[in-house]
């Protein structure tokens, strides 16, 4: 049956071409995964050998099982499955055929300590200093008698006339305090000097007249004062917001955000000037999440010399981050199912085996190990889902974390088929991928939407990332049980 939301990507030769050279590469591979390389299809040769046979399987449909030899329903020969598979030796896990190793594409790495690359790179954009905001009030009731050419949007200098107030209060007060001067009576001089200071009336003229002036330079961001208003005592005539500093509000995915540290240098370029960069420093880490992008807030103070940073500019930002020694294993390598993350560990004898890890930090394609294996260890980097799935399929048990000592088997789940792709739309449900052919199954090259039923499955994930990807095809459609990205991006 056609899965739905597919788009073919490729003509309908290539695809049966693709998919029958790689169902055979991988049906190759596969089919050797647990059987010694002398078995043959006749049931004769694992009474010899002295082996039990469980069942009958065909190994591109691990979940469909067989009394007896002969073939599957996809028209393959089926291989026996022993009972003591994954246990030869006394060493757990899944074995694979050194002879076919290279087939099923296995790449091994060993666990490394090292120091994690600290570049982290997000976007934002260039805002006013919040902190650097003055309010021009009327000190007292007054009428406007002049106003200057000022507009929202302007630039001004600290000190720039705003409006000419006429306060008759203050009138009042100075002819008072003249008329007392002359009586020679200094506490009578004194008191009608305190009553003019109470009134605000420092630098107003002789004649009640005084000037409104902006106390810094910068952007009038509002101006409501026109000639003939009736002014009240504390009303606001003005906000101008300063210049001489900017923020810069960065967009830290809240995966990565625990990289940032107040204080911390941080250098940015933007779009407006090419070829150059500005340096400031991280002041605040909002303590809010955006919900539609899943993302906090870096507040970056940056110096404005010459005032070239205008408030909505974009830029990117260089934050940076830790780079303190750790356990350090290729991204590629951790199998993401939403609940745990698992890394294959290859043990002695061809043997394989999932253990369960515990991830840090993640950077410049490593992840930061922080229990579950030890440094020397030998994990698989490519093939690993197809061993995961194999593991599961045969029960075989998972190594916890913080422990050499098997957990619980596991309960065999359903068929998984893995593939590469690219993310195309992604969100808290469903993933979108344009997907290389799945020979397993019969699928072609294409562009197809599955189900995504825990989103951290898809953690650290974004559109157009290439990743590799299980799925399994439940009553529901076509589900996402692993992703990870595929490491040279």
């Amino acid at each position: 049956m056609t899965p739905r939301n597919m788009i073919p990507r490729t003509a309908a030769g290539r695809a049966v071409v693709l998919a029958i050279i790689a169902s055979g590469a991988i049906g190759f591979g596969v089919a050797r995964l647990t059987a010694p390389s002398s078995t043959s299809a006749s049931s004769t040769a694992p009474s010899s050998a002295g082996k039990k046979i469980l069942y009958w399987y065909d190994p591109m449909i691990p979940a469909e099982h067989h009394d007896g030899p002969g073939l599957s329903s996809m028209g393959m020969q089926t291989i026996p499955k022993y009972a003591d598979e994954g246990t030869s030796g006394g060493a757990p896990g899944v074995r694979v055929d050194p002879a076919a190793v290279q087939n099923l594409g296995i790449r091994l790495v060993s666990v490394e300590r090292g120091a994690l690359g600290s570049d982290l790179t997000v976007t934002g954009a260039i805002d006013f200093n919040q902190r650097d905001v003055a309010i021009v009030q009327a000190r007292a009731a007054g009428f406007v008698q002049r106003v200057y050419a000022r507009a929202p949007g302007d630039v001004i200098a600290a000190g720039a006339p705003l409006a000419d107030i006429l306060v008759p209060e203050w009138g009042g007060a100075q002819t008072e305090l003249r008329a007392v001067a002359r009586t020679g009576d200094a506490a009578l001089i004194a008191a009608s000097r305190e009553r003019l200071r109470l009134l605000g009336a420092q630098g107003a003229s002789g004649r009640g007249m005084t000037t409104v002036r902006s106390p810094i330079g910068g952007v009038i961001q509002t101006l409501d004062v026109r000639a003939g208003m009736t002014l009240a005592a504390g009303q606001t005539l003005a906000q101008v917001s300063g210049l001489g500093t900017v923020w810069l509000n960065a967009a830290v995915p809240e995966a990565q955000a625990g990289l940032v540290r107040l204080g911390r240098s941080v250098t940015a370029e933007l779009t407006a000037l090419p070829g150059e960069s500005v340096t400031g420093r991280v002041i605040a880490i909002l303590p809010t999440a955006q919900a539609d992008s899943r993302t906090l807030t870096v507040r970056i103070e940056l110096p404005n010399r010459g005032g070239r940073l205008r408030p909505g500019m974009f830029a990117t930002v260089h934050l940076g981050g830790d780079s303190g020694a750790g356990l350090l294993v290729p991204s590629e390598a951790v199998i993401r199912t939403g609940k745990r993350d698992l890394i294959m560990v290859a043990g002695t004898g061809g043997h394989y085996r999932p253990a369960e890890v515990r991830i840090g930090r993640e950077a410049g394609g490593k992840t930061e190990i922080l229990a579950g294996l030890a440094e020397g260890d030998r994990i698989v980097v490519s093939g690993q889902f197809l061993l995961d799935s194999e593991a599961s399929l045969s029960g075989i048990e998972t190594q916890p974390i913080g422990s050499r000592t098997p957990a619980p088997k596991a309960k065999a789940g359903a068929a998984l088929y893995e593939t590469v792709g690219k993310i195309e739309q992604i969100t808290a449900t469903s993933v979108t991928l344009s997907h290389e052919p799945v020979p397993a199954i019969g699928w072609p090259a294409m562009t197809m939407t599955f189900q995504l039923p825990d989103a951290g499955v898809a953690r650290g994930l974004k559109t157009g990332d290439r990743v590799r990807f299980g799925f399994d095809q439940p009553p529901a459609g076509p589900t996402i049980r692993r992703m990870a990205k595929v490491a040279g991006q």
